[in-house]
This record gives C-alpha cells, sequence and structure tokens, in this order.
C-alpha cells in the first residue's frame, strides 16, 4: 500500500503503517510529500507502480486539495493500469477549522481514518 501525505498527516500516517502491519499484516510505503510545488511525481507514480493501491492523507477539504492533483496523476499516466483499487482520499471534514482544540480532531484526519482508508482500498472492510 502507497500512502501519500505531508506536514502533520506524515507522523499519523507512519503511526497507522505500523499498525496495518502490526494488526493486519498490510505493509505500507509513505511517502512524506515534503513539497507540494514541485510535487515529486515520479515517486508516487513509482510506488504505485510497486504497491499497486494508494491512499492519500492531507488536513485540507477534499475538494480542490493535493489528493485531487495526485489522483489526476495517476489518471493521466502509467500508473492507472498499475491499480488494483481506486485510490482512497482522507481528507479534512468540508466544514470550517473548528477554534476549539477539543474539537478540532473530528475535523482533520486521525490514524484511525488512515487505518479505516487503508483497510477499505485492500477491501478487508466496508465504509
Amino acid at each position: 500500500m502507497t500512502i501519500t501525505a505531508h506536514a502533520k498527516m506524515v507522523g499519523h500516517s507512519l503511526a497507522a503503517a505500523e499498525i496495518l502491519q502490526r494488526d493486519h499484516g498490510i505493509s505500507c510505503e509513505v511517502i512524506n510529500l515534503r513539497t507540494l510545488r514541485p510535487l515529486d511525481r515520479n515517486a508516487i507514480i513509482k510506488s504505485v507502480k510497486k504497491t499497486h493501491r494508494i491512499v492519500n492523507v492531507e488536513e485540507g477539504w477534499p475538494q480542490c486539495g493535493i489528493g485531487a492533483e495526485i489522483a489526476g496523476i495517476l489518471m493521466e499516466t502509467e500508473a492507472f493500469d498499475y491499480l488494483d483499487a481506486p485510490m482512497e482520499r482522507i481528507a479534512g471534514a468540508d466544514i470550517p477549522m473548528p477554534y476549539s482544540w477539543a474539537i478540532e480532531g473530528q475535523a482533520v484526519p486521525q490514524i484511525e481514518n488512515i487505518i479505516s482508508g487503508v483497510l477499505q482500498t485492500t477491501y478487508r472492510s466496508k465504509k
């Protein structure tokens, strides 16, 4: 499984990858995007060709986010032919960011959301 993420979501993705390996036997290759412009398209394509599945994790809204750009890259390149499942996008809720720290976690992806997305992409659970 390929997991792409940037900023804070890299740490969440690495934690989710450890849990997925330990509890489900799913090996994840986490790509830290580091920069979004320029985006390391080749690293994403190479990883998808190797793993055949991808989950993108981002804090931003799903519409017009980096996940949409990665989906476009996959559709426009030879990586599409290697996909065994549709790309899963784990993104922030489509709401304004809460001011309260106590409820902020409900608006941005958490480790459990990443695990659920990977299990969905590997057809091991249903949404």
